[in-house]
C-alpha cells in the first residue's frame, strides 16, 4: 500500500499535488542535486540554532521508509548535514531529507543518489550538544509538518499532504492530471488557453 502510494504521488509531482489541496513549502526549499526526488512520509525533527544532535537521533531512530523534515530555528547556514549522514540514513533505510537549512558534501549526496531537498549551501559545520524533538511536527518551508504527512520532492520544490488528507489529495491531483491530459490534446488541435480556461483577455492592451 506504501509503495502503491509512494509512486502515485511521485508521478503526479509536487506542482500538480500543490494546486490539489497539497501545501506547497517555500521556494528556498530546493533539491540540491539535479533529478533528487523522494515521495514518502514525514518524520518531523526540530534542532537548535546552530546544532544537529537531533538528526543524528532521528536517523537511528526513524522508521524505515521515512523522510526526515528538519527545521533548525533561525541560523540556518550551518552543514547541518553532509557524506556521513547520509551514509548512515542510507543504512537504516530512510528514503530522503527535506531541510530549512545548510547542507554540504553536494558531489557526494549525488553520488550516493540520496535526495536532499535544502534552503542552502553551507560549509560551516554544526554542534552536537543541544536538545531538540524528534518524532513530533516541526515548521519547514513555512509549512508545519507532522508525523505520517506525505512528502513529494522534485525539482518543481516540495509539496506536503496532510495525513488526514491523503486520500482526497491524490483523488484531486488525478482529475486535474486528467484535465490536464485533455488540455493538451485540444492545444495540439489549435485551441488555446484563452479557449480552454474561458479567459476574459479585454483588460489587455493591444499595441502597435
Amino acid at each position: 500500500m506504501a509503495e502503491d502510494r509512494a509512486a502515485a504521488f511521485a508521478a503526479l509531482g509536487s506542482a500538480t499535488l500543490g494546486e490539489s489541496g497539497g501545501l506547497p513549502m517555500a521556494p528556498r526549499i530546493r533539491p540540491v542535486w539535479h533529478g533528487a526526488r523522494v515521495s514518502a512520509p514525514a518524520y518531523p525533527v526540530v534542532c537548535r540554532a546552530t546544532d544537529n544532535l537531533a538528526i543524528h537521533v532521528a536517523v537511528a531512530e526513524a522508521p524505515a521508509g521515512s523522510v526526515l523534515v528538519v527545521s533548525v530555528g533561525d541560523e540556518p547556514a550551518r552543514g547541518y548535514w553532509g557524506e556521513v549522514l547520509t551514509t548512515g540514513a542510507e543504512s537504516r533505510g530512510l528514503m530522503g531529507l527535506v531541510i530549512d537549512g545548510g547542507v554540504r558534501d553536494v558531489d557526494a549526496l549525488e553520488a550516493h543518489g540520496f535526495p536532499v531537498f535544502s534552503a542552502m549551501i553551507a560549509l560551516r559545520g554544526a554542534t552536537k550538544e543541544n536538545p531538540g524533538s524528534v518524532g513530533g511536527r516541526a515548521t519547514v518551508g513555512d509549512v508545519e509538518v507532522a508525523r505520517g504527512d506525505w512528502i513529494v520532492g522534485d525539482v518543481d520544490g516540495v509539496c506536503v499532504i496532510p495525513a488526514d488528507r491523503i486520500d482526497d489529495v491524490l483523488a484531486a491531483g488525478n482529475a486535474r492530471a486528467a484535465k490536464e491530459a485533455g488540455f493538451f490534446e485540444a492545444l495540439r488541435g489549435g485551441s488555446t488557453t484563452m479557449d480552454l480556461l474561458s479567459l476574459d483577455g479585454s483588460p489587455i492592451t493591444r499595441e502597435g
